[in-house]
């Protein structure tokens, strides 16, 4: 009789089984890290649209939330004068996750 014996196959499914957690791990790193951009792409884009917003002034101190669409992303900005007269620093602070993740957009305009 020919065939593989037990410690060959313990051995084989040893193997196997390092490998697959290994991919399981791999891919579930990556998804973590897809997931992140997605909801970074989709804050930036909401920033984007809130600084473009023809009603919104450049008031400092204004702040809130993007609801009712996303109210887990919220906003604050903040108006610093410049060296330049005439101009403003707009920063516009995006965060998700209860603050743990940022994204800052900074814009220059007109007084």
């Amino acid at each position: 009789m020919r065939g593989f014996t037990l410690l060959e196959v313990m051995i084989a499914l040893a193997i196997m089984g390092g490998v697959l957690l290994t991919v399981i791990g791999s891919f579930n790193y990556h998804l973590s890290i897809v997931d992140r951009d997605v909801g970074e792409t989709e804050a930036v884009i909401l920033g984007r649209a809130k600084l473009d917003d023809p009603g919104f002034r450049a008031v400092d101190g204004e702040k809130g939330t993007f609801a009712p669409d996303r109210p887990d992303i919220s906003w604050e900005e903040v108006v610093e004068p410049t060296d330049y007269p005439g101009v403003n620093r707009v920063s516009l602070m995006l965060s998700r996750d209860s603050g743990q993740r940022k994204v800052e957009l900074v814009r220059y305009m007109a007084k």
